[in-house]
């Protein structure tokens, strides 16, 4: 079993009723156990952190049903604000009908108005989606210049991470595009499945708790 380290964790908080003290607890929390990164929502931006902890928002949260120059301008914002990172949401209804054009065009939205230099990772919510759909929500992403496909945002009814999604997207993606595994990742032996299996960041709300191994 792979032991997961710190580095490739962001440590995330996206409860709708976070404070901005449950964030500052957050960073705290982050700063100790040397996570790569905090997620937060873009209304919490921004936030004050050491140079050494990345800032990641979320952009059209949690639905991925928002209109393509809605999540634009929530994700350019975010960036003015101190974010170093997006997650974005895709929306999930076009993947199911399968407009991958559609796809293409959300998600070049999102890169076009943050720039090159910031990293973008795309949520596919995997558990709702077949294999094949999996596969082609990938390819749409990296098409789109993503960096990181991610699996999930943690609140989609159907579930979040799973071994054999983290295992076909990493297949899917060229080298050169992370994977990010997310959702229901609470303890030391799921996390380091998900890393064995090919992500290579990992969104967690319980970091410590899987750290403590």
């Amino acid at each position: 079993m792979t032991k997961v380290s710190a580095n490739i964790i962001d440590h995330t908080l996206l409860a709708p009723e976070a404070t901005s003290e449950d964030v500052k607890e957050l960073i705290e929390e982050a700063v100790e156990l040397g996570t790569y990164s905090v997620c937060v929502s873009p209304s919490m931006l921004p936030i004050s952190t050491p140079k050494s902890l990345k800032v990641a928002a979320v952009c059209g949260f949690p639905s991925g049903a928002h209109a393509s120059e809605v999540k634009a301008l929530e994700a350019r914002l975010a960036v003015e604000n101190g974010a170093d990172e997006i997650d974005m949401v895709i929306n999930v209804g076009k993947a199911k009908e399968h407009d991958w054009d559609y796809l293409v065009s959300d998600i070049k939205a999102v890169r076009d108005a943050i720039g090159e230099n910031v990293v973008l990772k795309v949520i596919i919510e995997s558990a709702c989606l077949t294999k094949e759909e999996i596969v082609k929500a990938c390819q749409c992403a990296e098409k789109s210049g993503a960096n990181f496909v991610k699996t999930s945002t943690g609140f989609h009814k159907s579930g979040g991470a799973s071994v054999e999604a983290v295992k076909l997207m990493r297949e899917t993606v060229s080298d050169e595009i992370g994977v990010k595994a997310s959702g229901g990742i609470r303890d030391p032996e799921t996390a380091s499945a998900m890393v064995d299996a090919g992500a290579n960041r990992l969104g967690l709300s319980g970091s410590r708790a899987v750290l403590s191994k």
